[in-house]
């Protein structure tokens, strides 16, 4: 119940956002669109984010005449966990990373990109498989799948009312002076950080913790996904992944750099503490 509960809360703050935008380019009017849009929006996030979030990656779909090892490992990783076996997605890219999605066990798919079976041994991508299988055991994968959806479409959504709000398109009633195009562009553009804000708030750190040790539980040992976790945080700093913000959240290692003040708002716990507590583990 928790996780639905966080749902529909997620919802209603990303909706609300959606409205506002809105109302900020088309007063009423733009309000009530924003509105019948924020319903489609979340009737679609529910159903088919999952498949966006893969397109927007590029995953292919890999069977297991192409990957009979990483279809023989899930299988037998989703065997321990108690869960139907997942569909297989692969992303071009030499960066090791991974993520899962799905609104359910039932309908869940992991993505791997290609550099991941090169980088890392047997032990370290079965740790890493374990823990995405985590979260789908977890049922984590549908509030992080929909957020990513959503945040996306807000910070277009925002960036489209902007350049409508400086070109004449935004609301104009008679109390309005002339700066109030360029006063709409301010607010929408703090709108679309505020919203990725409010994803990451929600997408918390503490699930890639329960993560990483539901996935040390699944495969018995959780060593080998710490020794993956610093082998894939030295990849990325070396060679980040082209990722969006509002969806980086879904990976295992953040696929983006962030210093300074950003770090205090990473979804993504410090790796050096997750390999920590991971080595700290007694199963």
């Amino acid at each position: 119940m928790g996780n639905i509960f966080r749902t529909a809360v997620l919802l209603g703050i990303l909706t609300s956002l959606v409205v506002l935008i809105g109302g900020a380019v088309g007063g009423q009017q733009g309000m009530m669109m924003a509105f019948v849009l924020a319903l489609a929006m979340n009737f679609g996030s529910y159903w088919f984010s999952d498949r966006m979030v893969l397109a927007m990656y590029g995953a292919q779909p890999v069977d297991e005449a192409r990957a009979p090892g990483l279809h023989r490992t899930v299988r037998h990783l989703a065997t321990r966990a108690g869960l139907p076996m997942p569909r297989l997605y692969v992303i071009a890219g030499d960066t090791p990373n991974a993520f899962a999605t799905g609104r359910n066990p039932e309908h869940a798919a992991v993505a791997v990109t290609e550099g991941i079976t090169r980088i890392l041994d047997e032990e370290e991508l079965e740790g890493v498989l374990a823990h995405e299988l985590a979260h789908v055991r977890n049922r984590d994968t549908l509030i992080m799948t929909i957020s990513a959806t959503l945040a996306g479409a807000i910070t277009y959504m925002a960036h489209m009312a902007q350049w409508a709000a400086m070109f004449g398109g935004g609301r104009r009633d008679d109390e309005e002076d002339s700066g109030g195009g360029m006063i709409s562009a301010v607010l929408l553009a703090i709108l679309a950080p505020i919203a990725a804000m409010l994803i990451q708030m929600a997408i918390s750190r503490a699930r890639e913790f329960h993560a990483d040790a539901t996935g040390a539980r699944i495969v018995g040992r959780p060593w080998g996904l710490a020794k993956a976790l610093e082998k894939m945080e030295m990849a990325a700093s070396i060679a980040p992944m082209q990722a969006s913000p509002a969806t980086a959240h879904l990976f295992i290692v953040n696929p983006l750099r962030a210093g300074g003040i950003a770090t205090l708002f990473s979804t993504h716990p410090p790796i050096q503490e997750r390999v920590a507590r991971l080595r700290a583990m007694t199963i």
